[in-house]
């Protein structure tokens, strides 16, 4: 069997223009740069390429991703994208395209295929697929039905059991779930979106979500609350034989007021 795949999933980085602009308190570049640092000392680094599942920069300004990607360029990584509810998609694509930078698509590797999944709904914080991009999700998936799928998307498409959160999801998840179902070599579905984790399963399909590298959502709220939990991360281990481990990291604690 060919050695795991490793991936450094990070999210929710809401960087701005300004490299010290805080929002809730938080500066989130500082964070940001926290998270990445708490990753280079783990065992697992270097990985084969570090996933970002939106919300990059809450903006939308052009200065915020050149920041992220003067950041993470000199890693010498694959970084693979896709815009959340507070991105500019058009900015982010003209900034975050090219050399080793990569904002939606699918990408094979040795037994895996990634599909990057955009979940954008224009001046929405809630996320929809529509009709067009989940005719491409079956195709695509029947084009990659010879290798264990990984999804990656903004929004979360099963609930949390958040009032407020599970307001603004993945709007049209049923469909995107029935797409699944046609398709069992879909293996995990990774999202950000709502600054927590969470671990579930349907079907045999694994719903990951990772922490921000901000601050983090109190998880089963009825209303918009803060956690105390610091910046994090996840590492996603892709076996060969099609198993997903991960596990979590955090940042030693995040500047805030």
């Amino acid at each position: 069997m060919s050695a795991p795949l490793v991936l450094l999933h990070v999210t929710d980085t809401h960087l701005h223009a300004a490299a010290d602009s805080r929002m809730r308190g938080v500066r989130t570049y500082e964070t940001f740069l926290a998270v990445l640092e708490r990753a280079r000392r783990c065992e697992r680094w270097p990985p084969a390429a570090v996933l970002v599942t939106g919300d990059i920069v809450q903006d939308e300004s052009r200065a915020g991703y050149e920041r992220f990607r003067a950041t993470l360029e000199p890693l010498g990584l694959p970084v693979f994208c896709i815009p959340g509810n507070h991105d500019d998609p058009n900015v982010m694509s003209e900034v975050l395209t090219g050399g080793s930078f990569h904002v939606g698509g699918e990408f094979r590797f040795d037994g895996w295929s990634l599909i990057l999944l955009s979940t954008y709904l224009a001046g929405e914080d809630a996320g929809e697929l529509g009709d067009r991009r989940l005719e491409r999700l079956d195709a695509v998936l029947a084009e990659h039905a010879d290798r264990h799928v990984l999804i990656a998307m903004h929004h979360h498409p099963l609930p949390l059991g958040s009032r407020w959160l599970d307001g603004v999801g993945l709007r049209d998840a049923e469909r995107f779930l029935a797409v699944l179902d046609k398709h069992p070599h879909v293996r995990a579905v990774v999202c950000g979106h709502v600054h927590q984790v969470s671990d579930l399963e349907r079907r045999g399909v694994r719903f990951l979500s990772t922490p921000s590298t901000c601050s983090q959502f109190l998880p089963k709220s009825e209303f918009f609350a803060l956690d105390k939990l610091p910046p994090g991360f996840r590492w996603l281990v892709l076996n060969a034989d099609g198993r997903l481990e991960t596990e979590l990291g955090w940042a030693e604690g995040g500047p805030s007021e």
